[in-house]
Formats: structure tokens, C-alpha cells, sequence
């Protein structure tokens, strides 16, 4: 974030330390290659200095060679993998031969080794190929509740007409049926022998309620399914919520019954309502969780009033085990509820199912394309300490890491996509064995072994001595230039009893010059010797036979341990070439000293830890190249510089006298003269003279001083001009405001005449007539005229 204001920033940084391996605090070469991947073991028997216990010995590679350990002597054992089975990819039809489903190869490697160093991922590639007709088998399992009777008639083809459109996809498909409706308990079902009999009213031949029936197992006549299913009644229960969770446990774990193969086996589920699941089997007094087991005698499962309904993560579990890929067929109404479900479920789709099942088929043909088209890995369970990571590469160069990682969709039938699977142990196990794990394909039969074997010695731990003389009289085994103590001792040697470790003699050999201290307060006392203390940064350390040294305690110089430009030894600093003093912070280069003439110090001063001490008071500066009361250069050679060149000035009858220090060589024009950075000039003078004229010269310190021969003198004004300028200006300045001025009453008139116009015809004039006029015309009518 970019914050256009003025304000003062503070950072404060934190840093961890992210030394696992000095933090491990090992005692033997096999604890520290656990501790972490970066972490070595130095073998060499003489690396320990006085005062450094044995687990100094563990650190990471680079710290270990810069304490003086060679390459040769760190123990650094590394993991690898190895691939012990690795078939090519096929497809269903191999040099013109069908192959039998066992023998079709979707997934390569087949089976690895991993050598696993703690905290070292090992990583390999997995390769998935759809293959070519891929054998199918497809369990239908249907909701018989009464108020499916009217799909049921639909069903009762579905075996045929599947069996037709499967065949566009694979030429090796199979089809089952079954059936469930509720355990047959109170309150689920009426328990009344008239119910038992007939679930349905009186007028209704309905068939007694079951749990789960298997019908017909898995078959490739498609007519034989039609035959069973057209034999099927209708039965009911009370509740709406169906025990389907019971039928599809039996479905999936009764693999021999139900007839199940090791290819894609897609079970569908079809039902109008809801399910019960563990924890509802408490209405009828049913307790038990539910064991996962077959149960079926007959093809009835017989266990429903005695074990409760699974829970949904134990149907995902046992789903996933046997590699069966579910589509829910659900009306509308229950959409939502089963959508939910499948989130939980992985390798499940849902579809909408008519009121009738009239859909069902292309219903099943669009959940396989949509399940078959994606690719889902899922491990068996991890050992305690691994972890595992997926990267895939799928189609069109799209890559995911995460959970996303594990999958790849849009896969259509010979696309081939990659996995990229890293594999990671944090320590041993309790037991150091090898252990085994496998990686499959959600919803396929084939899967990936993994033998993982833990690094948890070093190589050098098979050469160990045991009860060897070096470790104090055969106390312990001598192994990786170290002593492994056997129980119960103590010290670099193993040369203590833990019971001795508090003795006051003991602790007397730890006090330097016999002072109060023992190990000078940075140590323990551990048999006699002084085991230094552990600093939280792993790069401070105390060292010395009484701890009595250290290597942060130095002086420092710009908030850096000898200035940055040494090392600390025993509180005290080696300082690197070209450094010397107490902090390292005195350099012997004295090339920050040279001035601009290429003298040290301009010649005025001595160059001291690379800074300039100016002997002459005049100058300063960082090369004593300032010299602030010294007159300037320019003004004092102006006048000589004047009257030699041009014979004018106040020098120029005692020129050849005054100025007859330097020589002179005259250019024509400016640009002729040394630029400023040409050495050994100075720079460029710029003077005026009496005459207002300007002169340029430049000097240098060979006494060469070439001013230009040319004078650039102001000339004088031009009258006319100016005079013209001044009327002109007069005269514009007085039309523009007569211009004005008649613009203004031009607006004006105009607006006092459009006023007089309006007021015009708004005028209203009253048409009476006056009531004090007489006409001057009289009419006289004679009585005696008849109009003859």
C-alpha cells in the first residue's frame, strides 16, 4: 500500500529463529538428521572447542563448514525413490487381444520405495490414462415404498434399454437390481400382523416391508432384469425418511453377494424421499452403531432391527474402499438435500428423477460421463509424522495445487494426465519400521503402492564402538566422532554419574581463577567441565574453557558487531584487511580521501580511518578541497586576466609588473575553451569589466590561463521602436473600450425595446360604450304611415 503523504515510517522487524537444528539440542547423529532437513553432523573428534557441548555438533551444513568441520567429516544422509513397478499404460484391446480387466493398466508407477530424510520432501510423478472400454458394473437400487408405484413400471425395462445405450460406451457392462424400504420396527413400519402382511390399505396389494432385498446380483442379461424387476410389489411403512443408508452399506460391503467385479462399479440410488442415519435408529430402541458388515442371509439383510443406520462418514469410508461410485436419483423436491450429500461424498452425482423414473436412463448416462470425466486421488491412511502434497497437470496446460492438487476434470477416454505427489516425514516413527501406503483413483480398482522407509541414523552409526575406552572407560559407544553415554551417564565422555553431576568438588573445577562463578555464569557445571549455555540466536554462542568468552559482546560501530567489517573472538574483534581498530571501523583505504586533483586530502590534510583531517585551517571539507575565506579564484585573476588580454583594467600599467605569473593563450570564442571536468582545469570564469562588456577565461593549476578574445558588450536601446510601441498601445487600448462601451448599450436598447413589446401586447382595452354620449341623428315615426 502506496501512501501519498509526508510521515515518518518505523519498521520493526522480527525475525525467528529458524535454526531447528541447534534448537534440537541432539545428542547423537541420529537425533540431529531428524531434527530437520538442513541439518549435519560433524564427525571430526577434534571440532568440539573448550566449553561446546556435543550437541555443537548438529547444525546446518554452511554453519558447520564455517566453524572449521570439512565436507568430508558432516554427515548429511539424504532420501531417495526408488520405482520397483512401473507397467505401461494400456487401453481395453492390446496387439488386437481383449484384455481381461486385471490386466488393463490405468495408472503408472505401480509401486515405489521412498527412503524419507525428516523434513526432505520426496517427490515423483503419477501418470492416469482413461482407457478404452473400460468394463462397467451398475447395481440399481430403488426406493419400494408405495409411493414409487408408478415408477416401478418404468423400471421394469430399464434392463434391456440400458443395457443398449451402456453399450455405446463399453462392450463388457453388467446390471443388478435391489430394493429397501425400512426397518421393520415400530415407528418406522406398523407392526400390526394386518400391516405386516399388507402395509398398504385394503384395496391395495401391497408385498410386507423389508429393510433390504437383493433381487437379482450383478448380470450381463439385461432381459433377466426385466423378468425380476416386472415381478416386484410395492410395499410401504409410517414416516416419510426411507432407510436407503442400510441398502447401500449391505450394496457396498457385500461384494460376493452382490457380485462385483474390480472395474468402474456406479451404484444408483433411486428414491422420492428422504433417509434416515446414525443416530435415528434411538426411535426404535436400536442402540448399536452400525458394524459395516454383510449381513444378508438369502439376500435379506436381517440385522436392521439390531444395528442402527450408518453415519455418512461411514458410508464415504466404506464407499471408498470398495471403489463404488454413487448417482442419486432423486426427485425434485429432495434436489437440495441430496446435493448436500454428495458434497460429502466424493465421486457421487446427483440427478433429477421424473415423477415416473421416465428419465432414469438418460439420468445414469450423464452421471457417468460427469463422473467419469474426473480424475480424484485419495491416500490411504498416513503414518503418524507424513504428510502428503499433490500438484496436478492436467488437460490444456492447467496446473492446481491444494486440495485442488488432487483432482483433474473434463478427462475424456485416452486423455492422459500427470500428479505430481511430494511426500514428507517429520521425524521416525516410534517403532522405526517401514510402513506402507497407497494412492488410487477415487471410483477405480487400481492403486499405487508406497513403501516408506525412515532415515532415522546416520551411516556412521554402524561403525560405533561399543563400550568403547574413549567414552570414559567404556560408558558409552563411540559412534560419529561422539559418545553415546549409556543410561545413567552423563558428559562429553560419558565420564559422570548423574548422581555425581551436583558434588561440590565437581563444581570447584568450573570457577575460573577461584571466583564465586562457576562457568562465569554463562555455563553449567556438568562433571567437572563447563557445558556453555544455548543463546536463542544459534550465530551467538559462548565458547572458552570457564565460558568465559563469547562472540556478540564486541564493540560496535553503526549498530553492526565490529563494524560489519570483522569477527568476534573472545570479546574481542579480527578485524578483516584494510580494517583496523578497537570496532573494525578505521579503514586503511584512502581512496574516499582523494580530491578532484587526484592528491590525497588536495595536499592540505592527512587521511585518517579513510576521512580527511585538513592540517591547513583554510580548507575543509571531505577532501580540504573548501576553502570559505580564501578570495574566489575568478576575482582574483580578473584583473590580470583583463589587462593582458584586452589592455584594460585596473592592472594595465602594471601588468607586465603584476601579471606576469601565468601564460596566456587567447581563444576565439567560447566554446574553444577546456570544459570544467577536463583536468587539471578548475572550472569556467565569468567576469564583467567597466564596460559592461563580459569576458570568460578558464585557469588552471599548470599556470595555463586561456581566455577568449572576444568581448560580449550590451548595445544600447532602439528609440523608434519603443516610442511606436507606446502610441500603439494608447490607441488600441481606447477602441477596445469605445468597442466595449458600444457593445454594453447595444444590449441595453434591446433589452428596454423587447420590454416595451411585452408590456404592448399584455395591454387590455375596454370596449363600452360612453355613457355621456348622444347620438346626433333623431328617428321620427309618423302613426299615420301605413307602409302604403
Amino acid at each position: 500500500i502506496l501512501l501519498q503523504v509526508m510521515m515518518d515510517v518505523f519498521v520493526v522487524c522480527v525475525c525467528a529463529d529458524g535454526n531447528e537444528c541447534t534448537k534440537a539440542s541432539a545428542q547423537s547423529c541420529g537425533e540431529c538428521i531428524q531434527a530437520g532437513e538442513k541439518c549435519g553432523w560433524c564427525t571430526d573428534e577434534d571440532f568440539l572447542k573448550q566449553g561446546e557441548q556435543k550437541s555443537t555438533r548438529c547444525d546446518e551444513i554452511e554453519a558447520l563448514i564455517t566453524k572449521g568441520c570439512s565436507k568430508a567429516s558432516i554427515e548429511d544422509p539424504r532420501g531417495t525413490v526408488t520405482v520397483n513397478k512401473n507397467q505401461a499404460l494400456t487401453d481395453r484391446t492390446k496387439d488386437g487381444v481383449k484384455l481381461k480387466p486385471d490386466q488393463i493398466t490405468q495408472i503408472q508407477p505401480q509401486k515405489l520405495t521412498l527412503d524419507l530424510r525428516s523434513g526432505e520432501a520426496q517427490t515423483f510423478n503419477l501418470t492416469f490414462k482413461r482407457a478404452e472400454d473400460y468394463p462397467i458394473d451398475l447395481y440399481y437400487l430403488m426406493d419400494l415404498s408405495y409411493s414409487m408405484k408408478d415408477d416401478l413400471e418404468n423400471v421394469k425395462n430399464l434392463g434391456t434399454d440400458l443395457m443398449f445405450e451402456m453399450q455405446k460406451i463399453t462392450s463388457d457392462f453388467r446390471i443388478g437390481f435391489g430394493s429397501f424400504v425400512e426397518k421393520t420396527v415400530m415407528p418406522y413400519i406398523s407392526t400390526t400382523p394386518a400391516k405386516l402382511l399388507n402395509p398398504c390399505t385394503s384395496d391395495q396389494n401391497c408385498t410386507s416391508p423389508f429393510s433390504y432385498k437383493n433381487v437379482l446380483s450383478l448380470t450381463a442379461d439385461g432381459s433377466q432384469f426385466n423378468n425380476l424387476v416386472s415381478k416386484q410389489q410395492i410395499s410401504g411403512n409410517l414416516d416419510s425418511p426411507e432407510g436407503g443408508f442400510d441398502a447401500i452399506m449391505q450394496v457396498t460391503v457385500c461384494a460376493n453377494q452382490i457380485g462385483w467385479r474390480n472395474v468402474t462399479r456406479l451404484l444408483v440410488f433411486s428414491t422420492d424421499a428422504g433417509f434416515h442415519f446414525a443416530g435415528d435408529g434411538k426411535l426404535g430402541g436400536i442402540v448399536l452403531p452400525n458394524d459395516g458388515k454383510c449381513h444378508l442371509q438369502e439376500n435379506m439383510y436381517t440385522m436392521s432391527h439390531y444395528y442402527d443406520y450408518p453415519s455418512i462418514a461411514h458410508l464415504v469410508q466404506k464407499l471408498s474402499e470398495n471403489n463404488i461410485q454413487t448417482i442419486f436419483a432423486v426427485t425434485e423436491e429432495f434436489q437440495p438435500v441430496y446435493q448436500e450429500l454428495k458434497n460429502l461424498i466424493p465421486k457421487s452425482a446427483v440427478g433429477t428423477l421424473s415423477s415416473d423414473s421416465g428419465n432414469v436412463i438418460k439420468l445414469i448416462i450423464d452421471a457417468y460421463n460427469s463422473l467419469s470425466s474426473e480424475i480424484i486421488l485419495e491416500n490411504s491412511r498416513l503414518p503418524e509424522g507424513v504428510s502428503i502434497s499433490y500438484i496436478s497437470h492436467c488437460k490444456n496446460g492447467v496446473s492446481e495445487k491444494g486440495e485442488n492438487g488432487r483432482k483433474c476434470s473434463n478427462i475424456s477416454i485416452g486423455d492422459q494426465v500427470t500428479f505430481e505427489v511430494a511426500v514428507t516425514a517429520k521425524g521416525c516413527p516410534s517403532n522405526g519400521k517401514s510402513e506402507t501406503i497407497k494412492i488410487k483413483p477415487l471410483g477405480f480398482t487400481e492403486e499405487v503402492e508406497i513403501v516408506l522407509n525412515f532415515i532415522c541414523e546416520c551411516e556412521c552409526h554402524e561403525d560405533g564402538i561399543p563400550n568403547s575406552p574413549a567414552c570414559h572407560f567404556g560408558n558409552g559407544t563411540l559412534e560419529c566422532g561422539a559418545c553415546r553415554c549409556n543410561e545413567g551417564r552423563i558428559g562429553r565422555v560419558c565420564e559422570c554419574s548423574k548422581d555425581e553431576v551436583r558434588t561440590e568438588d565437581l563444581d570447584a573445577n568450573c570457577r575460573m581463577d577461584n571466583g564465586t562463578d562457576i562457568c562465569s555464569n554463562n555455563g553449567d557445571c556438568v562433571c567437572g567441565t563447563c557445558e556453555c549455555k544455548k543463546r536463542d540466536n544459534p550465530e551467538e554462542r559462548y565458547s572458552g574453557k570457564f565460558c568465559e568468552c563469547d562472540n556478540f559482546n564486541c564493540d560496535r560501530s553503526n549498530n553492526k558487531l565490529c563494524g560489519g567489517h570483522g569477527r568476534c573472538e573472545c570479546r574481542k574483534c579480527i578485524c578483516d584487511a584494510n580494517y583496523t581498530g578497537s570496532a573494525c571501523d578505521c579503514s586503511l583505504d584512502t581512496s574516499t580521501c582523494l580530491a578532484s586533483n587526484k592528491q590525497i586530502c588536495n595536499g592540505r590534510g592527512i587521511c585518517e580511518c579513510g576521512v580527511c583531517k585538513c592540517t591547513d585551517s583554510k580548507f575543509q571539507g571531505p577532501t580540504c578541497e573548501i576553502c570559505p575565506t580564501c578570495p574566489g579564484v575568478c576575482t582574483e585573476h580578473k584583473d590580470c586576466v583583463q589587462c593582458r588580454a584586452f589592455g584594460t583594467g585596473d592592472k594595465k600599467d602594471t601588468c607586465e609588473k603584476e601579471c606576469s605569473y601565468f601564460n596566456l593563450i587567447i581563444k576565439k570564442k567560447k566554446e574553444e575553451l577546456p570544459q570544467p571536468n577536463d583536468q587539471p582545469y578548475i572550472n569556467h570564469c565569468k567576469e564583467r569589466d567597466a564596460n559592461d562588456c563580459w569576458f570568460f577565461f578558464t585557469y588552471a593549476t599548470k599556470n595555463d590561463v586561456p581566455p577568449s578574445g572576444k568581448k560580449k558588450c550590451p548595445s544600447g536601446p532602439d528609440i523608434i521602436p519603443i516610442v511606436a510601441g507606446v502610441v500603439a498601445g494608447i490607441v488600441l487600448i481606447g477602441l477596445a473600450l469605445l468597442i466595449i462601451w458600444k457593445l454594453l448599450m447595444i444590449i441595453h436598447d434591446r433589452r428596454e425595446f423587447a420590454k416595451f413589446e411585452k408590456e404592448k401586447m399584455n395591454a387590455k382595452w375596454d370596449a363600452g360604450e360612453n355613457p355621456i354620449y348622444k347620438s346626433a341623428v333623431t328617428t321620427v315615426v309618423n302613426p299615420k304611415y301605413e307602409g302604403k
